[in-house]
């Protein structure tokens, strides 16, 4: 389980390191960031001046190297539209986000996996069409429309839940549900495919020839190997979620990770866009990781893979 958890861990931080020098490159996109800085009436020596205080002038690779030793520390860079330390404004919001990604990826899990596992016991039964037809429906379905519908109705027209804010747990409701029906029909499927091929093994056959109780036979043989996939589907999907939420953090107005990425796309803050790339993509490849790991204790043949 060491070996295979120290190789796993090299193959993540290649991945983060990787990360790292994309996400750098984000400043040269636009083309010379001194002059993306700059205002539109500064002159040729504004523009040098800009370019000796923030370093451009060094060569890319010894930019690159101290803005990744600073990284490393927690110092993401200054942020030139809110004049402030892009990493204090992060880790302000990610509370936020990370919040609304876990009640969505809790909503998602708890809706789908029963109804995967439902569907499998009974297969082309009613709850089973009911189950595809769900999962066809989230998939089709836009989530910015399905935010805005149940706006309309639950805040607006019935006004159970409110629209915008974070002051309490009712302002999470709406986004975790628009948030995690999203992934719900990717969760479902696998679960059900999963479970339809263990239920048709010979071991599942040969415990129900011994007498084994049916619920032992479902919960403790069947679902634990079924299960497996849906592990690391769900850590990528938690993942997706904290990245991918800028649209509904933008329509419900939470003042989160991902609407800070939106003001900051807006304002061009090129510090913060990359601070905030960074950040994600170092807890997507955490969750992957975990996930690899958390596989392998469940099942120890993927430790000799």
């Amino acid at each position: 389980m060491l070996a295979y958890a120290l190789k796993r861990l090299g193959v993540a931080l290649l991945v983060a390191l990787t990360v790292s020098i994309i996400t750098f490159s984000m400043v040269y996109l636009p083309g010379d960031p001194a002059m993306a800085l700059a205002p539109e009436s500064a002159s040729q020596e504004d523009i040098e001046h800009i370019r000796r205080v923030y370093g451009f002038d060094r060569p890319i690779l010894v930019q690159y190297l101290d803005w990744l030793v600073h990284a490393v520390q927690g110092d993401f860079g200054h942020s030139h539209y809110l004049n402030e330390p892009a990493a204090n404004v992060i880790f302000d919001r990610l509370p936020t986000t990370m919040l609304l990604g876990a009640c969505a990826i809790t909503f998602a899990l708890l809706l789908s996996i029963p109804l995967g596992v439902l569907a499998a016991i009974r297969p082309n039964s009613l709850i089973d069409r009911f189950a595809l037809a769900l999962a066809v429906v989230g998939q089709a379905m836009p989530t910015f429309w399905f935010a805005l519908t149940m706006m309309l109705w639950f805040g607006i027209t019935w006004r159970l839940l409110p629209i915008t804010g974070t002051a309490s747990w009712k302002n999470f409701v709406m986004p975790a549900i628009a948030l995690g029906y999203y992934v719900t029909p990717g969760v479902m499927r696998l679960t059900r495919a999963g479970m339809l091929e263990v239920l048709a093994s010979d071991y599942i056959r040969t415990a129900r020839a011994k007498g084994l109780q049916p619920m032992r036979v479902l919960f403790k043989h069947a679902l634990r190997n079924a299960i497996l996939p849906v592990v690391s589907l769900a850590a990528v999907q938690f993942g997706f979620m904290l990245g991918g939420s800028i649209v509904i953090e933008t329509i419900f107005a939470i003042n989160g990770l991902g609407f800070l990425a939106w003001e900051s796309i807006q304002r061009a803050d090129l510090p913060m866009m990359q601070a905030i790339v960074l950040v994600l993509s170092v807890f997507y490849i955490a969750l992957t990781l975990l996930a690899d790991l958390l596989n392998a204790f469940l099942d120890p043949r993927i430790r000799v893979s």
